[in-house]
């Protein structure tokens, strides 16, 4: 029979319908804004005793607080608040209430009723126009890159310097220049020259002090550009690599000006990972234990990192530093236990076998050197008025994360024992995977893109894409009657099955996603136009109103197919060769022509059927 769908055809198009109406539910629920708590380092938890005193000090400052609740097993405590306008004053007051042990960031958060959560349901990632994300300023400390590379360059003097068997005394290094004492002119001479034959980065001079004759090695202007000009583009690098494992959607990563680096991630949840990850300076150093009989001067004592145990003597020369590692990847023990496993290149798996092979049976230390920012408030005079200003600072912390006995000859494969939990294997294996960074970095500016430009290009959106509903609503009314409201119906399905796609893969709306939804209901009703139009020529043209409307679908597919494929080509285009909000568009877009195809053919379809079919129709409002 014409114009008739089998049962199973409607319960299939209801049970779409349905399920399209669920997932695109929570986007019905806007996010709460919030204060996100986490610890410095991923063994520092966040207990209730913290929330209280943040909430404390929130509500003495006048701050409302909607609700708080802590993570699982205690990684992270969230804090919601009552006014977006409130979330940067909150952060600062609950960063000086908690100390720099505890990290505080901005976040939104959802507010999904759990059973929608409970079907895997949640809304749509908004990009930073449409207030979502986190904007993150970062600066680079240019004078601790030429320190690190200045103590590096100490290090490969003196080794050559003793290799050559030249005797001379450590001085301590003033600013950005290296010293070093010899007795006699000669030693002083014979250094000289080693040093001009091996490196021509130095400007040297020489000067008498305290019966010492004072070499003085200075960094030339060209090699302390060069230095600063490395040390941001490896920090781009780095940070690029941990928003890439970190698996933002559409996330900007780009440099701002000699020393700044600006981090924009839509849809972010946990922003404090995310700052705590971008901000982290880890290292690794592989030191031998300490004989007996060592000098004092050729040893050092450190401390294990989050451990009780004694401080334990290591040798001050380094065997390799983090930057040799290639891979590393946590794992678990045959004992269940944690550990990374470690990849070095060939010149590093070259010093470690080199190391190893001659001292098994000794202790081998692994040091995880991390520099922390410290947030200090000084006094100073603004505006005419004194005030507390925050200065950011930063401080080393070296701790042993692993001691053990080289039981044979290591390579470039082997692994670290001695992790505390699984969250710092999961950590440590990141950091090295996405490469050290450079030099310390701070934050020097961080907000969310909501309470005004953002709140702002949602509300114009959601109007732009409200009246170009009703135009075309009104338009397919006003031409097919009866048949125009079947359209709108199914152009309000299509935008259900549109935001509901679009919720489930994780896509990510910005302002140009809106203009592409908008241009998809102008698609949409597109091609009910054409089938609409082809019933009435079939009509006109004498043939039954059966037959027509039978016919007005089938000999519109093609058309509809063909003109819609070619949208959708250009739109894969514009996905795989543009980047950010030329991807946003495309993505809306693309998603919006299948979603049409569905509600036009199928939908529309199943409606005129379910009214009209199999029925004795002498006139048609059309």
């Amino acid at each position: 029979m014409l114009n008739k769908y089998p049962l199973w055809k409607y319960v299939l198009i209801l049970a779409v319908l349905a399920i399209a109406c669920v997932y695109s539910a929570p986007n019905l629920y806007p996010d709460d804004p919030a204060i996100q708590i986490s610890g410095s380092s991923v063994a520092l938890q966040v207990t209730e005793s913290e929330l209280t005193v943040a909430r404390q000090a929130l509500e003495e400052a006048g701050i409302a607080v909607k609700a708080t609740s802590l993570g699982e097993q205690g990684r992270g405590g969230m804090i919601r608040l009552q006014e977006q306008e409130d979330q940067l004053p909150a952060k600062d007051i609950v960063r000086r209430a908690l100390g720099d042990d505890y990290i505080a960031a901005l976040n939104l958060a959802p507010t999904t009723p759990d059973w929608l959560r409970s079907l895997g349901a949640s809304p749509m990632k908004l990009g930073l126009d449409l207030a979502g994300g986190v904007h993150f300023l970062l600066e680079v400390d240019m004078e601790r890159a030429v320190e690190t590379r200045l103590n590096v360059y100490d290090s490969e003097v003196k080794a050559l310097l003793r290799r050559e068997r030249v005797r001379y005394r450590s001085l301590p290094a003033q600013a950005d220049r290296i010293q070093i004492g010899f007795t006699d002119n000669e030693s002083l001479n014979r250094a000289q020259t080693l040093i001009r034959q091996n490196y021509n980065d130095f400007v040297t001079t020489t000067a008498s002090r305290n019966e010492l004759q004072v070499l003085t090695l200075a960094l030339t202007d060209t090699r302390l550009a060069e230095i600063r000009e490395y040390s941001i583009r490896q920090n781009l690098t780095t940070v690029r690599n941990r928003v890439n494992e970190l698996g933002v959607a559409e996330p900007l990563v780009q440099r701002q000006g000699a020393n700044r680096i600006v981090v924009e991630l839509p849809g972010v949840q946990d922003t404090a990972e995310a700052k705590r990850i971008l901000g982290a300076t880890a290292n690794l150093e592989f030191r031998l234990a300490a004989l007996p009989d060592a000098a004092r001067a050729a040893t050092e004592e450190l401390g294990f990192r989050n451990s009780e145990r004694p401080p334990v003597a290591l040798e001050r020369s380094v065997i390799i530093a983090g930057d040799q590692v290639t891979d590393a990847q946590a794992s678990f023990d045959e004992n269940g236990r944690p550990q990374v496993n470690i990849r070095l290149d060939g010149y590093g798996g070259d010093l470690m076998n080199r190391a190893t092979r001659t001292n098994v049976g000794r202790s081998m230390a692994v040091i995880f050197i991390e520099q922390r920012p410290v947030t200090r408030y000084v006094r100073q005079e603004v505006d005419g008025e004194m005030r507390e200003v925050p200065v950011q600072a930063f401080e080393e912390e070296r701790g042993i994360i692993s001691l053990a006995t080289i039981q044979s000859p290591l390579g470039s494969q082997f692994r670290i024992t001695g992790l505390d939990g699984q969250g710092e294997s999961s950590e440590l294996a990141l950091l090295l995977r996405a490469g050290g960074l450079a030099a310390p970095m701070y934050f020097a500016e961080e907000r969310t893109i909501g309470p005004s430009l953002g709140a702002e290009n949602i509300r114009l959106g959601v109007q732009a894409s409200l009246w170009g509903f009703l135009l075309v609503a009104l338009f397919i009314l006003a031409i097919y009657r009866f048949f125009g409201l079947l359209a709108t119906v199914a152009l309000l399905f299509n935008m259900v099955c549109l935001v509901a796609v679009m919720s489930v893969i994780g896509a990510t709306l910005t302002l140009p996603g809106i203009a592409g939804i908008v241009l998809t209901m102008g698609m949409a009703v597109d091609a009910n136009v054409l089938i609409f139009s082809r019933i009435r020529e079939e009509i006109a043209n004498g043939m039954s109103i059966q037959r027509a409307l039978h016919e007005g679908f089938d000999r519109a597919f093609s058309a509809i197919i063909d003109g819609n494929l070619t949208t959708l080509l250009v739109g894969g285009i514009l996905f795989a060769l543009g980047t950010g909000p030329i991807k946003g568009f495309a993505v809306t877009l693309s998603i919006g022509i299948l979603t049409s195809l569905f509600t036009a053919l199928v939908v529309t379809r199943g409606m005129v059927n379910l009214i009209f079919g199999g029925r004795d129709i002498k006139k048609l409002w059309i």
